[in-house]
């Protein structure tokens, strides 16, 4: 194939043939070329905001346009320079590699560029040459999309912590990322060589072949779930890509949305159960109920509402609505959390013959609520539910909950989990689905002849179609493990 002279006369990467690609080398750029997204602020915002909180976000803010100009007037490897000193200088390393595993992940994964995509994943060796940090991308890259090497700037450090400065040569742009290409590849040179700008060029023109991303056209993300690896666990505060304008409202809104989250949980400690809702209503908080909910409320002890867990708020919405103080088992919430909450919950010591005992008993004095899947999933998927519930009740009342968030999640797995409900308050107008199911038929229960493993797997798979979600054999283990880094239990039980 013929090598075009310049970048603008380069193909358009919906121009490459994708078959027969098998031991092809491919190197792309990646903002803008494996991703939609062209800048990189909203990343590197995140990173901010998650580690340093919301006054390095505006400070990260503040510094933006001078970024801007450097790099439109001066280079961009200088306008790159500045948003690094803006958001590492004193971060630690650790926490960086924590936010690049657990967060970013989920917010890539939405961004990747569908044409650039079809080409990358059908070549056998598959190399990403970018100026953003490489401590920042490489987790995304490697575990997410596949990719073999990742090429990028390194971020300078002393003692674990950030200094803001990058390491010799700099920052990857431009002739530096030509000259990296060629001491990873110099020979045979990659196949395919994939960018979005003239800055690009230089590596692209040492490949075969060259296409270009062309910034102009708007196309469609990929569905997430054509990736090789769906996002199912992802940790951090923030809900939506912070832009610089939502950078700005999360910045605006955080102390009026603190007080209106006090307010909210004032309310619910309060106000009277019979006209709770309302209130709660009027300070911004949604709740749909489907309609199957009455007949069981009344006149009858003894039931086991099993939920699906979205935030550590689920039993307190689901007693609300019931208008009763029913009791709650958690595998251990904060002490704040339990002072706060309006009804009792009672923690589970992870002892099977004593929790057994304990939500025995409790269901003898009334009606229970517990979550069985043990902690809490973002995604529309439904972790493995313990047979423990089935083993004790065959009083069976199950609950689909689902939650919509617009600004922070109410839940963390690494964070400070005291925040989790003040977080979910501090939401302009967060929702909580709530669809009571008819009560399990006795013959799909353990008085039926089915074992407490197929009650309870049940019980998850008519909820999951209820909600379409889907069902998973992952754990709380599974979730901490990759999210923390251990298995959830903490000493002084300040986990959920």
């Amino acid at each position: 194939m013929a090598k075009e002279d310049s970048f603008s006369s380069l193909k358009t990467i919906d121009k490459c043939q994708s078959t027969d690609r098998e031991n092809n080398i491919i190197a792309v750029d990646m903002n803008g070329t494996l991703l939609t997204q062209q800048s990189p602020f909203p990343y590197f915002a995140l990173v901010a905001y998650e580690i340093g909180g919301i006054l390095r976000l505006l400070f990260l803010l503040l510094t933006y346009p001078l970024a801007k100009f450097f790099y439109h007037f001066v280079s961009e490897s200088a306008g790159i320079r500045v948003i690094i000193f803006s958001t590492f200088v004193g971060m630690k390393i650790s926490d960086i590699k924590w936010v690049a595993k657990a967060v970013l992940p989920k917010f890539y994964s939405a961004d990747v560029h569908p044409d650039t995509w079809r080409v990358f994943s059908s070549c056998d060796k598959r190399c990403v040459l970018t100026t953003n940090p490489r401590i920042m991308v490489e987790p995304f890259l490697k575990e997410y999309l596949g990719a073999n090497l990742v090429i990028g700037t390194e971020i300078s450090s002393i003692k674990g912590f950030a200094t803001g400065f990058v390491k010799k040569p700099g920052v990857l742009s431009g002739k530096s990322k030509a000259d990296a290409l060629c001491r990873e590849f110099p020979d045979p040179t990659p196949n395919i060589g994939v960018g979005d700008s003239e800055n690009d060029y230089l590596f692209m023109k040492l490949c075969e072949e060259s296409y270009k991303v062309d910034a102009k056209t708007k196309v469609q993300p990929l569905s997430c779930e054509k990736l090789p690896k769906v996002v199912i666990f992802h940790d951090g505060r923030i809900v939506q890509k912070l832009t610089p304008f939502m950078a700005l409202l999360v910045i605006i809104w955080t102390p009026i949305g603190l007080i209106l989250a006090c307010l909210r949980i004032l309310a619910s400690i309060t106000i009277p159960w019979s006209i709770l809702t309302y209130v709660i209503w009027i300070l911004g908080v949604r709740i749909k109920v489907k309609e199957t909910l009455f007949p069981f409320t009344k006149g009858q002890s003894g039931l086991l509402f099993v939920c699906s867990h979205r935030t550590v708020l689920d039993a307190t919405f689901v007693a609300g609505v019931l208008h009763r103080r029913i009791t709650t088992v958690s595998y251990s919430i904060s002490r704040l959390s339990e002072i706060i909450s309006p009804i009792k919950t009672t923690p589970l010591s992870r002892d099977r013959i004593k929790d057994a005992a304990l939500i025995k008993k409790t269901l003898e004095e009334g009606d229970l609520i517990i979550c069985p899947e043990g902690t809490t999933c973002r995604e529309p998927f439904l972790l493995r539910f313990s047979a423990l519930f089935a083993d004790l009740c065959d009083e069976l009342v199950p609950v689909a909950i689902s939650v919509k968030m617009g600004m922070f999640h109410g839940t963390t797995a690494r964070g400070s989990k005291w925040m989790d409900p003040f977080y979910f308050m501090m939401n302009p107008s967060p929702c909580y689905e709530l669809n009571f199911l008819d009560k399990l038929p006795y013959e799909l229960t353990r008085r039926g002849g089915k074992t407490s493993v197929e009650v309870a797997n049940y019980v998850q798979r008519l909820i999951a179609s209820t909600l379409s979600f889907k069902c998973t054999n992952l754990t709380r283990k599974d979730k901490y493990m990759a999210l923390a880094g251990n298995d959830g239990v903490v000493e002084n039980q300040k986990n959920n």
